[in-house]
């Protein structure tokens, strides 16, 4: 009864979608240990046939070990990437704690705290991929909300305090901080005192301080783990956290908006509100380029295509952990409005955006912690997939809105130095090119951690060919 009414309360607006990422983690948990934990219990044996019966009808539609596994990781990059509070986050807040200054990066409408379980199910994560920096924060919480409610284990709980403090003190031990690591075994030792193992750490502990005394005060510092793109992780990470460094608008006169024709009399009667971003890359705003109707209506011709997304790795396509999200590629076969939209594309940016000299439009989903760190849109290798089309590389990016998120998300621009807020229903425009062929290095980007909401995007590239009259060459490189 308590499980249920635990599950209960993550349903309470079940007709959107869970945009608060504890919310989400903590819903996969349930759905996927704690649910599981019940069943098999030995409180569950009067009505252990009913339960069993039930939960294996629906087991296979449950959420599974690596989705539980991909929350627990989306938690630690919003951490790391927003300079997250682990003490706040498990009490439902947003904060980035800065020395002694504490911002509110998101308030939710309903708090929402993790448990001492959640806390240890994360921090396990991370103990089992050898990573302390993070794991540690997660089991000392863990061990706290632990401490608080000793002796009130619940069936569905898949720790308790022995086992955080048994996974912390070898994670103290492993970062190099034994004095911590024996502090916490002989702990555990007064509530399990017939364990050998942790008997025999102990005596490890004791012996090693001893021939180390100067470990006690020196202890090791705890290195965040590397990441892809480490070059570029503070300005990534600066852009994600800030919003950007853009000067404003008034400052720089060659920064405008205007409303957008292009000379096309398609957009004669219905021209676009255009907001130039930024002039080195070339780097355009159209606000409203679609309307409500039409953005749910590509999400829900994508939705039941969904699949994970994937990268160009020499001549493959791969998954990889620096691009976290979903994606669908739709044909304007499918529908009407996708035709509709192809031509806005083409009327508005003046490039030819039929197949092959364009890609099909690819709408991409985002969810809890989605993200994908800086890239660029070209291909960069000759071995790329992109060429199969036969089309040249990807000259343009056309990338739309189809949603809004209540925190994080932002598209960045590492070199440039600058980042745009996700704004919904509109289309973010630039050239991946130089006139030359030549790709510019300014266009790397990146899609920011979403730290609240579902982010929906539609990407339409435009290749090199077909474009030859309509964005000349040029032999100077800087054009």
């Amino acid at each position: 009864s308590r499980f249920y009414d635990k599950v209960l309360s993550l349903h309470e607006d079940s007709a959107t979608p869970v945009s608060n990422p504890l919310l989400a983690f903590t819903l996969i948990k349930r759905l996927q240990s704690d649910w599981r934990n019940v069943v098999h219990s030995l409180e569950a044996s009067e009505n252990i046939r009913a339960l069993k019966d039930g939960y294996e009808k629906v087991e296979q539609d449950l959420p599974a070990f690596e989705d539980l596994e991909g929350a627990a990781r989306a938690l630690m990059r919003l951490q790391d990437v927003y300079m997250l509070n682990v003490k706040g986050l498990a009490q439902g807040v947003f904060q980035r704690v800065t020395g002694s200054a504490v911002t509110d990066l998101y308030s939710p409408r309903r708090l929402f705290s993790l448990t001492a379980d959640d806390c240890f199910q994360v921090g396990k994560v991370a103990y089992d991929m050898g990573d302390y920096y993070h794991a540690i924060p997660w089991l000392e919480e863990a061990v706290s909300l632990f401490r608080g409610s000793y002796g009130e284990w619940k069936t569905e709980d898949e720790a308790c305090l022995e086992d955080a403090l048994d996974h912390l003190a070898f994670a103290y031990f492993q970062a190099g901080n034994v004095s911590c690591a024996l502090s916490l075994s002989r702990e555990f030792l007064l509530y399990s005192p017939d364990n050998k193992r942790m008997a025999r750490n102990v005596l490890k502990y004791e012996k090693l301080l001893a021939e180390s005394p100067n470990q006690v005060v020196a202890e090791a510092v705890i290195q965040r783990p590397n990441v892809p793109h480490l070059q570029t992780r503070d300005t990534y990470e600066g852009l994600c956290q800030t919003l950007g460094s853009q000067p404003t608008h008034y400052q720089i006169p060659s920064l405008y908006c205007s409303y957008e024709t292009n000379s096309s009399p398609y957009l004669l009667l219905q021209p676009i509100r255009k907001e130039v971003i930024h002039l080195e890359p070339y780097v355009v705003l159209y606000h409203d380029f679609v309307s409500d109707l039409e953005a749910q209506k590509i999400r829900g011709l994508a939705e039941p295509w969904l699949q994970r997304s994937v990268v160009a790795s020499g001549e493959k396509q791969l998954p990889v952990e620096y691009r976290i999200s979903k994606s669908a590629w739709l044909k304007d076969t499918v529908d009407p409005l996708l035709v509709t939209l192809d031509h806005r594309i083409g009327a508005l940016t003046g490039l030819d955006v039929q197949p092959p000299y364009a890609e099909y439009l690819q709408v991409v989903n985002y969810g809890i912690g989605g993200h994908y760190e800086p890239h660029f849109d070209h291909a960069t290798s000759p071995t790329s997939p992109l060429y199969r089309m036969k089309s040249g590389n990807r000259v343009a990016t056309f990338m739309i809105y189809l949603s809004s998120v209540e925190a994080g998300g932002a598209t960045a621009f590492i070199y440039a130095n600058f980042s745009v807020p996700v704004v919904k229903n509109a289309a973010l425009f630039w050239w991946n090119l130089h006139r030359s062929g030549e790709g510019d290095g300014d266009t790397l980007h990146a899609g920011c951690p979403v730290l609240v909401g579902d982010k929906w995007v539609a990407n339409k590239w435009i290749h090199e060919y077909g474009q030859e009259f309509r964005r000349p060459c040029s032999s100077s490189p800087e054009d």
